[in-house]
C-alpha cells in the first residue's frame, strides 16, 4: 500500500486554506444524522467533542478516569505557543514553523507543522474567550515566556498549570454540549477493541470499568485522542493510567504505527529515588529560563551547593551552548545531562542528578517575583523532596516524557483505516523526532478545534446517513474477541503480579532503548522482551473477576499491549541507522557526539504494517520532502 499523505498542492502558506475550500461540507441538517466516537477527553479529545457538537454532529466520548478533568493534559505545566509575536521580537507564523521543523531534526512534515504555526494564533484567542486565566503583564496584555529551542518569547502560560487551566475550558465546551444532549460521555470506560465493517472504522467495544459489562457502541466514524505511550518504560512522568491500548488494537486491525521509536526524554523532572517509585514527576521547563544548570568541576565532590563557588561550578549548557544556553532543546540538554552524569559529575546520593539552580534569579529579581512566576513548582518540589528549592537548587534528572510516535495519519488526521482518526499525542505527531516545549497543548487543541471539524466532515459527506447496528456479525465477533482475552488473562493463574511485569518491561526498555542506543543492546533488548512476554502469558497472576471493578485485569491487558509495542519501537530503532532528536544511536554521532542524520537514507516515516501475531511487521515508508527550509546539522551554539 502506498502512503497517501494527502498533503494539498500549492504554496506552504496556502495549503491549509486552500485545502479547507476544497474538502465536502455536510448541510448542517444533515450533521445531526451523523454519529462519532471519540476516545480519550484530553485536551484533543474533549476540544475536538465539543467542537463536532456544536457543528451538529452526534458525539459519544470515553475516557477510562472518572471526569474528562482528570486527563493527563492536566500535567502540562509551562505553557503553550502560539506565534502572535506580542513581544514584538521577531516572531511570525514561519519563524516558528521553522523552529519546531528545526526542532524536531527535520523529522516532520513540513505542510504538518506550517498548518500548526498558522492555526496556533487562533487557539490563544478560542481559549481567552472561554475564560483561560493566562499571565498578564503590568498593563492587561497576555504575557509570554521563552522556551527550549527558540529565540523569541512566545509561550503563553498560567502560572505553573497550564494544561490544567486549557483543559478546563476545554470540559467546559464540552459539558455544555453533554447539556445540550449533543455529546453523551461515558466514564470510566475503556476501549478495548476496534471493529470495522466493510474495511472501514465503525465502532468500538468497551469495557465498563466499574461493573465489568462489555458494550458494543458504533458510529460513522471513531476519533482516538488516547495520548501517549511512554508507560512502557514503567517509569515516567505519565499518569499511571496512561496507555497504548486503543492504538495498539486499532494497529493489530490494520492502522499503521509511524516512528514508535521516537520518545522524547524531558531534561528537568525529579530523579529516581529508589525502587518504592511508580512514577516521575516533571519539573516544568519553564524553570530552565530563570534556572541555572549545573554540576560541580571535581568529580565526586559532596560539598553543599552552597559551598561550592562559582569557579568550582560548570554551567555545561552555557558553555557548550552559548546562543541558546540552559534553552537548547529537550533532547540536547537531556543527553548532555545524562553525559556529565557518564562522566562521573553527577550529584545527589545516586550521582544521576545535576543542578537546576535559581539563585542569580533571585538576587536579580528576588523571591517575591519568582514566586510569582514558578512558586507552585517549587512547592511542589518542597512536598516531593523535602528541599525547599528557594534555598538549594533542585536536582533533576532526564526522564520519559512524551513520544512523537503514534499512529499514521494523513493531512486529514485520517490513520490508515477509512473513518479512523487520531488526534495530538495519539497519532505519530507534527514534532518530527523530538518535540519543542510547550508544543504539545499547541497540537493537541489545533487538530481537536482547528483541524479535525473541517477535515473530518470531508469523510462523511461520502458516507450512508443511516445508522451504523452494532448488533451485526463484526460487532458481535469483536465483542467475542474481547471477552476471550480478558478470560485468557483471568485463566493463567501464575504466581507474578502485572505490576512486576511492567516493572521488568520497563527497565529493558530503559537500558535498551532509552536515552541512548545501539545495535548490540537494541537485538539483546527486543530477546529479553520476546522471553518476558512468553513468560507473561504462563506465569501471570491476575485475582478477581471480570465482572467486577478489578484493577489488576485492566493493567494486564494494557501491559499485554506494552509487550508487544515495546518490542516495535525497538526494531524500529534498529532499523533506522542515524541519530535524530530522540532517537540517539551511539554508533551515529559528530565529532562533538551531537546527534548524526542520515538524509539520504532515513529522511522518511517509518510506517509500520502488523502482519499477524509471530510475523515481523512491514514497513512502508513515507518520503519527506523539504522544500522550504534547507536540510542541516542542528546547531544551537
Amino acid at each position: 500500500m502506498n502512503l497517501d499523505s494527502k498533503i494539498p498542492a500549492g504554496p506552504l502558506a496556502e495549503k491549509w486554506d486552500r485545502h479547507k475550500f476544497s474538502c465536502k461540507l455536510v448541510n448542517p441538517s444533515n450533521k445531526r444524522k451523523y454519529d462519532v466516537i471519540i476516545v480519550g477527553t484530553g485536551l484533543a479529545g474533549a476540544s475536538a467533542a465539543a467542537s463536532l457538537a456544536e457543528l451538529g454532529y452526534n458525539v459519544k466520548t470515553f475516557c477510562f478516569q472518572d471526569s474528562p478533568r482528570r486527563a493527563h493534559s492536566i500535567a502540562a505545566q509551562g505553557g503553550i505557543n502560539a506565534a502572535k509575536n506580542y513581544r514584538n521580537d521577531g516572531d511570525s507564523v514561519y519563524r516558528l514553523f521553522y523552529d519546531t521543523v528545526k526542532g524536531g531534526d527535520y523529522r516532520a512534515r513540513e505542510a504538518n507543522v506550517h498548518r500548526l504555526a498558522q492555526v496556533s494564533v487562533n487557539i490563544i484567542d478560542q481559549c481567552v474567550a472561554q475564560g483561560v486565566p493566562f499571565a498578564r503583564e503590568y498593563g492587561g496584555l497576555l504575557d509570554n515566556r521563552s522556551f527550549g529551542g527558540a529565540q523569541v518569547s512566545r509561550t503563553f502560560y498560567a502560572k505553573g498549570q497550564t494544561g490544567q487551566q486549557l483543559l478546563l475550558g476545554a470540559y467546559s465546551a464540552l459539558n455544555r454540549m453533554v447539556g445540550e444532549g449533543k455529546v453523551q460521555s461515558y466514564t470510566r470506560h475503556e476501549m478495548l477493541e476496534l471493529v470495522m465493517v466493510d474495511g472501514q472504522a465503525r465502532g468500538i467495544i468497551a469495557r465498563d470499568m466499574v461493573t465489568g459489562e462489555i458494550q458494543r457502541h458504533s458510529a460513522h466514524a471513531v476519533v482516538l485522542a488516547t495520548g501517549g505511550y511512554g508507560n512502557v518504560f514503567y517509569l515516567s512522568t505519565y499518569a499511571r493510567g496512561s496507555n497504548s491500548t486503543a492504538i495498539w488494537r486499532s494497529h493489530k486491525k490494520g492502522a499503521y504505527f509511524g516512528n514508535p521509536c521516537f520518545t522524547q526524554i524531558h531534561p528537568t523532572c525529579i530523579p529516581v529515588s529508589g525502587d518504592h517509585q511508580s512514577k516521575l514527576t516533571l519539573m516544568s521547563e519553564s524553570l530552565r529560563n530563570d534556572g541555572r544548570i549545573w554540576v560541580p568541576k571535581q568529580k565526586g565532590d559532596t560539598r553543599k551547593p552552597a559551598d561550592i563557588p562559582e569557579d568550582d561550578r560548570d554551567y555545561y549548557l552555557e558553555r557548550r551552548y552559548p546562543s541558546f544556553g540552559n534553552l537548547v532543546p529537550r533532547d540536547i540538554a537531556s543527553r548532555a545531562a545524562k553525559d556529565m552524569c557518564d562522566k562521573g559529575y553527577g550529584v545527589g546520593k545516586t550521582g544521576l542528578a545535576v543542578y537546576l539552580d535559581f539563585s542569580d534569579a533571585i538576587r536579580r529579581m528576588g523571591e517575591k517575583t519568582v514566586e510569582s512566576k514558578y512558586g507552585n513548582l517549587f512547592d511542589m518540589y518542597k512536598q516531593i523532596t523535602g528541599d525547599n528549592p528557594y534555598q538549594t537548587p533542585m536536582m533533576i534528572y532526564p526522564a520519559v516524557h512524551y513520544t512523537m510516535g503514534g499512529l499514521w495519519v494523513d493531512y486529514n488526521l485520517m490513520t490508515t483505516i477509512p473513518g479512523l482518526y487520531a488526534t495530538g499525542e495519539a497519532n505519530f505527531s507534527d514534532h518530527g523526532a523530538n518535540r519543542l516545549g510547550a508544543s504539545a497543548l499547541m497540537q493537541g487543541l489545533a487538530d481537536g478545534y482547528f483541524v479535525l471539524p473541517y477535515t473530518i466532515g470531508d469523510y462523511l459527506a461520502d458516507i450512508e446517513r443511516k445508522p451504523i447496528a452494532n448488533d451485526s456479525p463484526e460487532f458481535m465477533e469483536a465483542e467475542k474477541v474481547v471477552k476471550e482475552r480478558l478470560s485468557k488473562l483471568l485463566s493463567i493463574k501464575g504466581n507474578k503480579t502485572v505490576h512486576q511485569f511492567h516493572r521488568e518491561l520497563g527497565l529493558i526498555m530503559w537500558n535498551h532503548c532509552g536515552m541512548g542506543r545501539n545495535e548490540v543492546g537494541l537485538k539483546e533488548g527486543i530477546e529479553k522482551i520476546r522471553g518476558l512476554r512468553d513468560e507473561f502469558w504462563k506465569n501471570l497472576l491476575v485475582p478477581g473477576s471480570d465482572l467486577e471493578l478489578n484493577q489488576n485485569l485492566e493493567k494486564a491487558g494494557r501491559v499485554a499491549d506494552f509487550l508487544e509495542l515495546g518490542e516495535l519501537m525497538m526494531v524500529d530503532a534498529l532499523h533506522r541507522n542515524e541519530s535524530c532528536g530522540g532517537h540517539f544511536r551511539e554508533e551515529y554521532q559528530t565529532p562533538e557526539n551531537e546527534a548524526l542524520r542520515d538524509d539520504e537514507n532515513f529522511a522518511y516515516v517509518a510506517a509500520w504494517e502488523y502482519k499477524g501475531d509471530g510475523q515481523p511487521h512491514q514497513l512502508h515508508k513515507e518520503n519527506l520532502v523539504f522544500e522550504n527550509v534547507k536540510l542541516t546539522q542542528r546547531s544551537y551554539k
